[in-house]
């Protein structure tokens, strides 16, 4: 994706407490000649690989998984997004534009068809999705149903080879105008708005005040980076 340097978020722990955090993703490769996507959950194992690995499951009926081997993969993670009014800035010669937040991953995909193989991956991805329920639902490895389950489906592994990071969060504009964009999200109401708000906050403190030209730039994401949220509440 096009990433402006000021845009640019390159720790890898951040990055991967993004994904796991917004690990619902999308999937693109091609089949039949052209771009193919599948939206699906995604597992990361931080330690596979020099970036790495990811991993997931399709269903055996989807066309994707039968021209994915051996492909380089790319995987899209988004997180809060907010539209901002230029009326917020209080100031002339301003644009409209969105803030928001996404990592893109890509690598070579392997296929998972071993049983034991796709059983631990469903069993992992029980296990992390059912972890904030107080009555966590566990899935029984025994018995016919697992057995038909695993023949309907095929896994994957994508080592990551190259990984991305876009802050996007109106860092071309002088604090007073970010402060503004601020108030005017956490007045908005919606989850994603203040979410937006409260990453745009945490990049204040070492912003430089010298602004950027929206056209030029957009905005940096180092200082994001340090104490921010996806650095502390990766998903289990």
């Amino acid at each position: 994706m096009y990433v402006p340097p000021h845009f640019a978020e390159t720790d890898r722990d951040t990055l991967h407490a993004f994904i796991e955090r917004h690990s619902f993703g999308l999937l693109v490769s091609d089949v039949d000649g052209g771009p193919f996507a599948t939206h699906l959950p995604f597992l990361l194992d931080r330690a596979a690989g020099p970036h790495g690995t990811l991993v997931g499951h399709v269903a055996r009926a989807n066309p994707h998984w039968t021209e994915l081997a051996g492909q380089t993969a790319l995987a899209v993670f988004t997180g809060p997004h907010a539209y901002v009014s230029p009326t917020w800035y209080e100031a002339d010669n301003v644009v409209p534009t969105w803030n928001y937040v996404a990592v893109h991953a890509r690598g070579r995909a392997a296929l998972v068809e071993d049983p034991g193989e796709l059983l631990d991956i469903v069993r992992r991805s029980v296990a992390v999705y059912e972890a904030g329920f107080p009555n966590p639902w566990s899935l029984d490895p025994t018995g016919p149903f697992v057995d038909r389950l695993l023949a309907q489906i095929v896994g994957f592994r994508i080592e990551i080879a190259g990984i991305e990071g876009k802050w996007k969060l109106s860092q071309n504009h002088p604090a007073e105008r970010r402060e503004k964009v601020i108030r005017a999200l956490e007045a908005d109401g919606g989850s994603d708005a203040a979410a937006v708000a409260g990453l745009m906050r945490a990049t204040l403190p070492e912003y430089d005040s010298e602004a950027v030209p929206e056209a030029d730039s957009g905005g940096g994401a180092r200082a994001a980076t340090e104490g921010g949220p996806y650095r502390t509440n990766p998903v289990p």
